[in-house]
């Protein structure tokens, strides 16, 4: 079935819901004349967009007051107009097949919506949310999680274990954020969790960091990633010229947001 087809069947399953309050798999498998595995998958699709809560046999519309929280949530989290500028052009970096990693942050999360057209991908990440937001995807790219210890300061698994899990891959890409750009030296970071990050880079053949403008310049004492390691810096349309030209001078390829 098309991707077209299989959001209509999706949009419909949830106009039903909210109309009835439930709804059965039996009674949607007839309605759409699919298989009730496709119609389990849909409803576990649904319930990670946080759109229904999935019960035996079916699901149940949200109540309202998980739909009001789930709303406050979705309006903090919602990305901005130049996070998601930098999401599209860093996803034409990408082509079919390609094995990648996508470090945890809020610039790379919003990648991942970027990725629905590209066919054969394998993903690793170490976040969650980023996780949960590739089984989303109608393409359904391979996932690979890192595991090891959970930090709540970059709601990420770093330490050993997930080191070495990557240095077992060898992937074509890291698509990876930073707290700051140091124009002499590279990215950097507050957080002081900087191993996996390097273990990541050197798993890859192209490093390509993710960055808002306003943080290029901004120098932090954790170095992260040297420019040698670097293969592309992609960041918005607002960055300062003279910024751009320094870039440009210390031989950094950059790409620019429209």
């Amino acid at each position: 079935m098309s991707k077209r087809n299989t959001q209509q069947r999706r949009h419909t399953i949830i106009t039903e819901l909210n109309k009835l309050g439930e709804v059965s798999v039996e009674q949607l498998a007839k309605q759409f004349n699919t298989s009730e595995v496709t119609i389990r998958k849909d409803l576990a699709i649904l319930e990670t967009s946080g759109l229904l809560l999935r019960r035996y046999g079916g699901a149940i519309a949200l109540p309202q007051e998980i739909l009001q929280t789930e709303q406050n949530e979705t309006k903090k989290l919602n990305v901005s107009k130049r996070k998601l500028s930098i999401a599209k052009t860093a996803a034409n970096l990408i082509k079919d097949h390609y094995r990648i990693v996508i470090d945890s942050g809020r610039t790379t999360s919003a990648l991942i919506q970027q990725l629905n057209n590209k066919q054969g991908l394998v993903v690793m990440t170490n976040s969650l949310a980023i996780a949960n937001e590739l089984q989303t995807l109608e393409n359904e790219p391979t996932l690979l999680m890192t595991g090891g210890t959970w930090d709540p300061h970059s709601e990420a698994f770093q330490g050993q274990v997930a080191e070495q899990v990557l240095r077992s891959y060898d992937f074509d890409q890291l698509f990876i954020g930073a707290d700051g750009i140091d124009i002499d030296r590279g990215t950097t970071t507050f957080n002081e969790l900087i191993g996996l990050s390097r273990v990541m880079a050197a798993s890859a053949r192209e490093i390509i960091v993710m960055v808002e403008s306003d943080k290029i310049g901004r120098k932090i004492p954790n170095l992260e990633l040297t420019w040698q390691q670097i293969t592309t810096l992609v960041t918005d349309h607002h960055i300062d010229k003279d910024i751009k030209n320094k870039l440009l001078k210390e031989g950094v390829n950059l790409i620019i947001a429209p």
